[in-house]
């Protein structure tokens, strides 16, 4: 068997030295590996005082400041929740910008106080005077924030400040005008009462005014 030759036993060690290294590498996890990220991963925490994960399925979380603002209505009604609180003035918002926009009284009058009430009455009976309609629409669910929530007496106070994004749209008296389309966005602040102790356990809107957007 002839000799071989001394360049293929260096090409052989060479190999042989680059396979090693590659398995070192290759042979190896490279980076976190799925189990690490599961032991890594820490444990759930629980949830914040005030928190209600479920709801509407978005964590509602009520930081300092705004926990320190019920602090009045929570000392005279520890059952207060202001996280259903806020669920049911969302609605009643909706309900009553629609309600209004369509001119529905009876619809308006379980939520609103009497004052409130005539208010809306005035601007419900100058509309049909003109002989319009008018349809209001949310472009997006409304924000609403927990601003302040107090007791005087008997009477629980809560204010919330609301922006909103409305398309609203007023069709003249006449037949042959042309709708008229308007979308705006809309901050205003809104004061809701009832009284405590009462059999009825609703709020009604007692007040409404602009607000920083």
């Amino acid at each position: 068997m002839p000799p071989v030759p001394i360049q293929i036993v260096i090409f052989a060690v060479i190999a042989a030295v680059v396979l090693f290294q590659l398995y070192n590498v290759l042979g190896k996890k490279v980076g976190r590996q799925p189990e690490e990220d599961a032991r890594a991963k820490p444990a759930t925490a629980p949830a914040a005082p005030g928190a209600d994960p479920a709801a509407n399925g978005r964590p509602n979380v009520l930081d300092a400041v705004t926990l320190a603002s019920i602090a009045g209505l929570k000392a005279r009604d520890p059952n207060f929740d202001p996280i259903r609180f806020l669920d049911g003035a969302r609605q009643a918002h909706e309900t009553i910008v629609r309600a209004y926009a369509a001119g529905d009284r009876e619809t308006l009058k379980p939520l609103l106080t009497a004052t409130v009430m005539d208010s809306f009455e005035a601007g419900i009976a100058a509309r049909e005077t003109r002989g319009e309609t008018e349809v209001a629409e949310f472009l997006h669910p409304a924000r609403a924030d927990l601003e302040l929530a107090t007791a005087e007496e008997n009477r629980a106070t809560a204010k919330v400040r609301f922006l909103a994004e409305l398309r609203n749209t007023v069709t003249p008296a006449d037949a042959s005008a042309e709708p008229q389309v308007e979308e705006r966005r809309v901050a205003e602040l809104w004061t809701f009462e009832r009284t405590l102790g009462a059999s009825d356990p609703n709020w009604v809107l007692a007040r409404t005014e602009p607000a920083a957007a």
